[in-house]
């Protein structure tokens, strides 16, 4: 029996445009513990990680035929909206009163599920690898990469945070996330 080979991400999303569903379903297995592990890092609570997971899915759905693969790869584009799903998660919390964090702090951990168990592992394996990816950016674009993508400020914010113009501020991230790319090419 003839082996085939799995599309690359470009050729499966040309067939989402298209409105194929198991060439979605197919992308989402091979990357939704990576887009988790994005909206847990963020998030730091599985079941909205979860949710952002979900709302993010339902765009990259809709949304589909709006990408253009001379702007960047599939998977870029789906870690993008998914760190901005929850970003956007993140000061909904934020803004909300002290009310669900006071319920939160009172109540009792719930023991994870196996398959929870076995995201957060591979979503901690994925992160283990942008952590290291990360340790080989300068301390100034790694700085800035932190502020932006990990606590969900805005590079004006960043750049007062900092006491930075906003254009060295955009440099450090667009050098750094283009470091990234490349000390991550081929490991996920």
């Amino acid at each position: 029996m003839e082996k085939v080979e799995p599309l690359d991400d470009v050729a499966l999303f040309a067939r989402i445009k298209g409105g194929d569903a198991d060439a979605f379903a197919e992308f989402y297995d091979r990357h939704s513990s990576l887009l988790f592990g994005v909206a847990m890092g963020i998030l730091g609570e599985s079941h909205e990680a979860e949710d952002v997971l979900q709302d993010a899915c339902v765009l990259l759905w809709e949304r589909a035929p709006l990408h253009d693969p001379r702007l960047g790869k599939p998977l870029a584009w789906a870690v993008t909206l998914t760190r901005n799903k929850a970003i956007d998660r993140l000061r909904a919390r934020r803004r909300a009163t002290g009310l669900m964090e006071a319920v939160a702090a009172e109540t009792e951990p719930v023991a994870a599920s196996p398959e929870e168990t076995s995201r957060a592992t591979s979503a901690g394996e994925e992160a283990e690898a942008i952590r290291n990816a990360l340790e080989t950016l300068s301390e100034s674009q790694r700085e800035a990469l932190r502020l932006g993508y990990f606590l969900g400020l805005t590079q004006q914010e960043i750049a007062g945070r900092l006491g930075l113009p906003l254009g060295t501020v955009k440099a450090r991230m667009r050098r750094g996330m283009v470091a990234l790319r490349d000390a991550m090419e081929g490991r996920l």
